[in-house]
């Protein structure tokens, strides 16, 4: 037996001023299209905004369903919509802001488990990294250079 061990590197912002002036006004609209979350169930609105290479910007917030788990995350509303209109081009940053009607979420809010995995996908199709931008209502902002620091063991085409 032997033991395996991984390291993942963040960037730690400790403010919103702290940010790149591009990475403000990316995460900007993360938050504005939070706020149009539908999340009458869980009370936590979450915005993601895609910069692609092709300069575009992508946005997703969360859609809840009575039907649960018919929603979707806001991560993958802005990846399967940047996929189906711009196809070809590559998503170069995310940034994601996330919400609680109930509380106020102090502590940066990282992807969940299956947007982890779409991220995944697509990072693996363009065969360039994703950064990774994530933040809750207030505090630190945490950088990823890639899903991989998220997401060590990733699941793809090579396993099927």
């Amino acid at each position: 037996m032997k033991e395996i061990n991984f390291t993942s590197s963040f960037l730690s912002y400790d403010s919103f001023e702290e940010l790149p002036t591009d990475i403000q006004e990316l995460m900007n609209q993360a938050v504005e299209i939070r706020k149009k979350a539908y999340a009458p169930y869980s009370q936590f609105k979450v915005g993601a905004a895609l910069l692609l290479d092709n300069g575009k910007i992508v946005l997703g917030s969360n859609q809840e369903n009575a039907a649960y788990p018919s929603g979707l995350c806001a991560e993958r509303v802005a990846i399967f919509h940047a996929g189906s209109v711009y196809p070809e081009a590559k998503i170069l940053k995310i940034a994601i802001s996330a919400a609680s009607d109930t509380n106020q979420t102090k502590a940066p809010i990282p992807p969940c488990g299956s947007c982890r995995q779409s991220i995944a996908e697509y990072e693996i199709k363009q065969d360039t990294p994703i950064e990774i931008y994530f933040m809750g209502e207030i505090g630190a902002i945490y950088r990823s250079a890639s899903l991989k620091n998220l997401l060590p063991f990733m699941f793809d085409k090579k396993f099927l």
